[in-house]
């Protein structure tokens, strides 16, 4: 169990589902910190987890060990900057959440003059809300393997963890897992509809395309074999599935799929450089 306090800046739906899986494996909220500025915001954090809520950044971070900056990436320089004095002065770790943010800039906005900051730099995907997220991390050369493991393991409460040893791999992980779910909502969408012109009920395909979607995930990550081979497996020549498959294929769907994951994976390069700056500017 996690024994340094830790504050969330931003009260968010990443921030909520951290905070939930934390508390799940034993951190209690009097270990926890949440600022914003919008106190409603935090009630209901507050009401489930007993943390401690507050609408000063600055106060948030003398108060823990470990800072997560789980802000939106427009409002991170701005927030960085404020809290740049008190954190040049603490030292905590710090965890940034904010999708496309280069930790080259978070680390001039928050201490532009020594380079002594351990920061961590994450890439978590939706499905953290669910306890069932994947997050790929990045440290600086500041991060103690005491501090690695404190945070992977607070990510590792909204799912699966990993480490990347090269920052620019987070744009491919950003274009893979990061953006990941939504194509995969693309396809159970899909599948929904086709059940549909098929003359299933709305609600039979719904749950049949979720389900399976689902179990063949569940197979996929508990198998020892690849996820090809667990397509052959399923494929009997000459029958439905192999005829499925053969229209998909050609179709060229994997070939569009690299596609899609290359573009996905640009526009997080371009994204990267605009928000940096996007925030010298301002």
């Amino acid at each position: 169990m996690i024994n340094k306090k830790i504050g969330f800046i931003g009260s968010g739906n990443m921030a909520y589902s951290l905070i939930g899986g934390l508390n799940s494996t034993g951190v209690t909220g009097q270990n926890i910190w949440v600022s914003d500025p919008n106190t409603e915001k935090m009630t209901p954090i507050a009401s489930q987890f007993g943390v401690n809520i507050t609408n000063s950044n600055v106060d948030l971070v003398q108060s823990v060990d470990i800072v997560i900056l789980a802000v939106k990436p427009q409002q991170l320089a701005h927030v960085c900057t404020e809290i740049a004095p008190v954190v040049t002065k603490a030292k905590p770790l710090v965890i940034s959440i904010a999708a496309g943010v280069l930790s080259k800039d978070i680390e001039s906005w928050l201490n532009p003059v020594q380079s002594d900051l351990a920061l961590v730099r994450c890439m978590p995907n939706t499905p953290a809300l669910v306890q069932s997220g994947a997050t790929a991390l990045f440290a600086n050369k500041q991060v103690s393997d005491e501090q690695k493991t404190l945070a992977e393991s607070i990510l590792r409460a909204a799912g699966l963890t990993l480490w990347l040893d090269d920052e620019s791999d987070m744009d491919a992980v950003t274009a893979l897992s990061g953006s990941g779910p939504a194509y995969f909502f693309l396809v159970i969408d899909a599948m929904e509809k086709a059940g549909v012109q098929l003359g299933l009920d709305e609600k039979t395909a719904h749950l049949l395309a979720i389900q399976t979607a689902f179990g063949a995930s569940k197979m996929a990550l508990e198998s020892n074999d690849s996820p090809e081979t667990l397509r052959m497996k399923v494929t009997s020549p000459g029958g439905t599935t192999e005829k499925a498959i053969g229209i998909l294929q050609d179709g060229q769907l994997e070939s569009l799929f690299a596609k899609a994951l290359e573009g996905a994976k640009n526009r997080s390069i371009e994204l990267a450089q605009i928000l940096g700056n996007d925030s010298v500017n301002n």
